[in-house]
């Protein structure tokens, strides 16, 4: 992954992580006059925040707009609630998402990778993202769910529309946000209905997926209901992949900027698994997450009043000084590496351990079919919106085989 382009040129995923090390000297918190937000920007106080459900709620609902397709997908979405609901529904897919089915899904990741890469292997040339980034994690998770895999282009649409963030700027105001909600709208509609045909075919026919695990899964007694189900089963689609994809573009990108990094991981594949680690630490694909103050409270030595937003900026807490050594440097053997990325407390991503799986395959398996993946132009690289997520959506790679 050595590129053709010179090092001194800046690229976005370079740019960010500055700003983040600029917002980070100012402090553990502080207050950003310009969007009317609190931020907490240290490791500790990040981790105190997401450790602390009670006091920093992961329900944002009282920011968004009343809009009934959001309200059918909202019920269940258990990213965004807390304490007592969100234990139910996490339970629920623990039980059908165990570590034992994710570690299971590695034959099969690695023969939907190598048929991708097969795909494009008569061309010098493709871009990585629609070659392999994108279709690979939607398609695992998809056949996971009992969803048609071939049907991944309609996913991937889906995610475009959710993650693009084309009606927003890097600095979204409410009215910005209501306008992307109006916009993203029809969508969402769309998928809501989708699931439920999907759900409902399941009910009535059970097959050996994860869709049928969870109609079936019980906490206290109780079941998901269909329309509970369609945002719990749209949110393990979508999110269930768009992570993985900023992940592997973020590494191939990293890389190419770090050759020597990329020198090492081919001389010794062990190193894989610490090098997705410290990829996840230096580019978070979820940089900020949000929460609502419940009560007034001192942090950090600040008085911030209830019903206050903060956002825990992940970004910053993962170049910390006080907890990582030489932070801004990219090191590929950093262990321990107790980054952010994923969380913290009762919030910690579920799905961590298939992106991790399937970011390492994905990595070994280029490095194994290319003894060169290169970024000829950087100029053609096309990036997502960094108020939304962290990633590209276009990555034009070269490539030379052995």
């Amino acid at each position: 992954m050595i590129s053709k382009q010179p090092t001194g040129q800046r690229l976005l995923l370079e740019e960010l992580p500055d700003r983040w090390r600029r917002l980070r000297e100012a402090g553990p918190l502080r207050y950003d006059e310009t969007q009317g937000v609190w931020q907490a920007l240290d490791h500790a106080t990040v981790a105190t925040v997401l450790a602390d459900p009670a006091t920093y709620s992961s329900d944002m609902s009282f920011l968004a707009p009343t809009q009934a397709d959001f309200e059918i997908f909202t019920q269940g979405n258990f990213v965004a609630m807390d304490p007592p609901e969100h234990r139910k529904l996490r339970t629920l897919v623990s039980q059908a998402f165990t570590p034992r089915v994710v570690q299971g899904l590695a034959p099969r990741i690695e023969a939907v990778c190598a048929r991708l890469l097969d795909a494009v292997a008569d061309r010098d040339r493709f871009d990585l993202v629609d070659a392999l980034a994108y279709p690979l994690p939607i398609i695992v998770i998809a056949e996971l769910l009992g969803i048609p895999a071939e049907e991944h282009r309609l996913f991937q649409e889906w995610a475009s529309v959710l993650f693009g963030g084309d009606q927003l700027g890097e600095a979204p105001d409410m009215a910005d946000l209501e306008r992307a909600l109006e916009a993203i709208a029809p969508t969402v509609r769309e998928m809501n209905g989708y699931m439920l045909d999907h759900i409902r075919a399941r009910r009535a026919a059970p097959g050996d997926d994860l869709t049928s695990r969870l109609i079936a899964a019980e906490v206290d007694g109780v079941r998901l209901g269909d329309q509970e189900m369609v945002g719990f089963v749209a949110l393990l689609l979508v999110a269930g992949h768009i992570t993985t994809t900023a992940l592997l573009g973020n590494a191939v990108v990293t890389f190419d900027r770090h050759p020597g990094a990329d020198s090492a991981l081919r001389e010794d594949p062990a190193r894989i698994p610490a090098a997705v680690e410290e990829v996840l630490r230096w580019l978070p694909p979820f940089p900020e997450l949000g929460r609502r103050v419940t009560r007034p409270v001192v942090l950090a030595g600040q008085e911030i009043p209830a019903d206050t937003l903060l956002m825990a900026h992940l970004g910053a807490a993962n170049r910390d000084p006080a907890r990582f050594d030489a932070p801004d440097v990219l090191d590929v053997t950093r262990n321990p590496n107790p980054h952010l990325t994923f969380g913290h407390g009762i919030h910690f991503c579920f799905g961590a351990p298939l992106a991790r799986l399937e970011a390492r395959i994905a990595l070994q398996m280029l490095h194994e079919r290319f003894r060169m993946l290169a970024i000829p132009s950087y100029e053609d690289i096309v990036h997502q919106n960094p108020a939304v997520i962290i990633g590209v959506r276009e990555l034009p790679v070269e490539v030379g085989r052995p």
